[in-house]
């Protein structure tokens, strides 16, 4: 028969190989995938001009996907806080950039209605080269 002791022992080397073992496969994975081509490189600072010039404290909205055609930009002291700003008639975003430092809810709707698509995005630095959907308004909030 075994003591506790014993027991214990044994389970606290199991699980430590166990560990050990977890550790050593993350850490070969990691470290296999760029060398593989598997990842994606994140961009960088250096990159931001691919994802789409956006300036610190602006909302930026494209016509066209991957940041491309005419680009609209609203900015904090233009705008009202909560309220629906719809696009101009006629036109809508397909990409976007969020750089004002608050959320932002674009909507499908050009007045804000929840019945349409309707997505809300970080403020922190967000970029969204393929909108799931024609942007036609949008509100920055509170926080």
């Amino acid at each position: 028969m075994y003591s506790h002791s014993t027991t214990t022992r044994t389970v606290t080397r199991s699980t430590l190989r166990t560990a050990a073992l977890g550790t050593a496969l993350a850490a070969a994975v990691l470290t296999a995938a760029p060398a593989a081509g598997a990842a994606t490189p994140t961009p960088t600072p250096t990159s931001t001009a691919a994802l789409g010039a956006c300036g610190p404290g602006e909302l930026c909205l494209w016509e066209r996907p991957d940041f491309g055609g005419d680009r609209q930009v609203h900015e904090l002291a233009g705008t009202d806080i909560e309220s629906c700003v719809a696009l101009p008639e006629g036109s809508s975003a397909q990409a976007l950039a969020n750089r004002t430092g608050r959320p932002v809810t674009t909507y499908q709707s050009a007045v804000c209605a929840e019945t349409g698509e309707f997505e809300t995005y970080p403020g922190s630095g967000t970029w969204v080269p393929k909108a799931p959907y024609r942007v036609r308004a949008f509100k920055i909030w509170e926080y």
